[in-house]
């Protein structure tokens, strides 16, 4: 092992609290067992899609919110739904549809009359929010009036009825699936609503041995089941292991560069932004991305959070933060393209 890597691993040890080297080596192998085990266990009843529940499970270190993108019938609610199950975690799942309103997810007040006073006061009856793992199937299917009531528990894990708060038992995961918006009978996400996911990651078709795969897993009388592996407790620690994650300055630099350049200026030096995107990525982009990279790279088994992982996770970011303008969408420019091109562009800040 090199010297540099020798210090990277010392200075992990650190940050973490541990007093030596075989006390740092069992965080580790606890992060390797909960990512193996996690990964195993998403085996027996997901076929492919590595790389997509990578990046939820990222997402879920990362305390982030996922938003998966794709064609119904690709497998997304089954991934989801699998996750809360080897995390033994209280899933609920709404199905968005035009009529939903706000008081179907958060919960509502009614009267009650009191048994022992005879007097009529207000009972807040929880909606299915208050739990730990929110599907929110097909959330643009529904109105912005009614996506917006996921604001609220998205950014800050509570919800307010009345003038009443109620805090949302960590963890607290909003996990939403959205029909590409050129289907029929679909809304368009607020930006404000697509700024509160972590990630938006879009789910293509199986490969055809994959799809020869799940025809036959599928069509069988009896299917795998998973075990709650992964405890409550478990993801919260590792919550924290990511937090603590060392980054250097000249990758952090280098992150912060990367959304900088997706914003349109006359400071801006890359012409093709300025040319084809009407507004870019925001500070909470800058946090997602940095800690993004820290997740990806302690599952990885890494000490120190490198360009590669900052590369690894920035389209996923990026991909619903950038709003291209008039000319790109003439010219059939996408924002995947564009972070693409920013992704070869920016330059690595010198150690």
């Amino acid at each position: 092992m090199s010297d540099s890597k020798e210090e990277k691993k010392r200075l992990f040890i650190l940050s973490k609290g541990a007093d030596s080297a075989e006390a740092g080596q069992e965080v580790i192998d606890k992060i390797k067992v909960f990512y193996n085990e996690l990964r195993q266990e998403m085996g027996r009843v997901i076929v492919g899609q590595q790389e997509i529940i990578d990046l939820i499970i990222i997402c879920i270190l990362c305390k982030g919110n996922v938003l998966l993108e794709g064609v119904p019938g690709l497998g997304k609610t089954l991934i989801f739904r699998t996750l809360s199950r080897i995390m033994n975690l209280n899933f609920k799942q709404v199905q968005f549809t035009p009529d939903l309103m706000p008081s179907d997810i958060i919960g509502t007040e009614i009267i009650q009359e009191d048994p022992e006073t005879n007097q009529r006061i207000l009972k807040f009856l929880k909606g299915p929010i208050f739990c730990h793992f929110l599907l929110a199937d097909e959330i643009n299917r529904t109105s912005p009036k009614t996506q917006s009531a996921l604001l609220q528990a998205m950014q800050d894990k509570e919800v307010s009825v009345g003038n009443t708060t109620y805090s949302l038992e960590e963890p607290f995961f909003v996990v939403a699936t959205q029909n590409p918006i050129d289907q029929e009978g679909v809304y368009s996400l607020p930006e404000a609503q697509l700024d509160r996911f972590m990630f938006n990651v879009f789910i293509d078709y199986p490969k055809y041995d994959e799809e020869v795969k799940i025809t036959q897993k599928y069509t069988q009388s009896s299917t795998s089941k998973v075990r709650e592996t992964i405890t409550k407790e478990d993801i919260l620690d590792l919550q924290q292991l990511v937090r603590a994650m060392l980054i250097s300055d000249s990758v952090l630099r280098y992150a912060v560069d990367i959304i900088v350049a997706t914003r349109p200026s006359k400071e801006n030096k890359y012409d093709f932004v300025n040319d084809w995107v009407e507004w870019g990525a925001g500070p909470r982009a800058s946090l997602n991305l940095v800690l993004a990279a820290k997740a990806r790279a302690l599952i990885k088994g890494n000490f120190c959070v490198s360009t590669e992982d900052v590369r690894a996770v920035a389209s996923s970011v990026l991909r619903h933060r950038i709003k291209v303008n008039f000319s790109a969408d003439a010219e059939g420019i996408t924002s995947m393209e564009i972070v693409r091109k920013i992704l070869d562009a920016v330059p690595e800040h010198k150690k």
